[in-house]
């Protein structure tokens, strides 16, 4: 997936149950209905700091043929790139989305989707992250995605 392996979170400060309740507690209805689920955080302690998440696959997030539209992904690619700043921050700050530019290389069809989200900078009033999109059925990436945010 490009970039330096993903270290999992083993340190108290900042938990993946609190990664987890801020997905619930944060994000509008809409975003919820998506389903994600956080796999697992590296807070910034361990390098560059990052999420892992799943977005599982449903037929109402789909374009014919089974196929996830590009606004689910896009969708999730912000959110995972807001859990990887809050792991960055060791807790929820806001922050608002400025840009998010996305390249699609391949279709999703019929499969739950990871995003490996990762911390490039992390500012007092700007902050910038990167995701790699996979399809879970065969791990091979179908979009890349990157992301400025103004910290609130």
């Amino acid at each position: 997936m490009g970039g330096p392996p993903f270290v999992p979170n083993d340190t108290p400060d900042f938990t993946i149950d609190e990664a987890r309740r801020i997905l619930d507690d944060v994000f509008a209805p809409w975003i919820k209905e998506l389903a994600l689920t956080v796999e697992d955080i590296a807070p910034s302690q361990h390098g560059e700091a990052g999420a892992i998440l799943r977005m599982p696959f449903a037929q109402r997030l789909c374009r014919d043929n089974g196929v996830v539209c590009g606004q689910a992904l896009m969708a999730f690619a912000d959110t995972a790139t807001v859990i990887a700043m809050v792991t960055a921050s060791g807790g929820y700050r806001p922050m608002t989305t400025v840009d998010q530019t996305t390249h699609f290389m391949r279709a999703v069809v019929s499969s739950d989707v990871l995003a490996d989200a990762r911390v490039v900078r992390m500012g007092r009033t700007m902050s910038f992250g990167r995701v790699t999109l996979s399809s879970a059925s065969d791990g091979k990436p179908v979009a890349m995605v990157s992301s400025a945010f103004a910290m609130l």
